[in-house]
């Protein structure tokens, strides 16, 4: 989608060093991060939020989970534990409009709410 940013990360148009990255996925570290391992995991397809998620999307899903355990394991924070986030919509906490989801870890993380 044009003047997304993370389709231009995506489709690599913008220099981002890459964590990982697969045929449908990308990931890359949060340059807010919000612990010490803070880690983006993107489709490369773009999808505003989980609320426009269609049933066709369910594999690219699970890519995106899988690929959140594996960046969990590369970085070293599997074995302790670590959080997945989705945020959806403004008061989600959502700012870009693409889904992504977040990889936390890298110590003891706090209470959701």
């Amino acid at each position: 989608m044009e003047n997304c940013l993370f389709c231009s990360i995506a489709g690599e148009k913008t220099e981002t060093q890459l964590i990982y990255k697969d045929d449908q996925v990308v990931a890359f570290a949060d340059i807010d991060p919000k612990a010490p391992v803070h880690i983006l995991i993107v489709p490369k397809k773009h999808i505003a939020s989980t609320a426009e998620l269609q049933e066709a999307d369910e594999q690219l899903v699970g890519q995106l989970v899988f690929a959140a355990k594996k960046i969990a394991a590369e970085e070293g924070i599997e074995e302790d534990g670590y959080r997945l986030v989705f945020n959806t919509k403004s008061h989600g906490g959502q700012i870009i409009d693409h889904i992504h989801l977040h990889l936390l870890g890298g110590q003891k993380l706090g209470s959701m709410v």
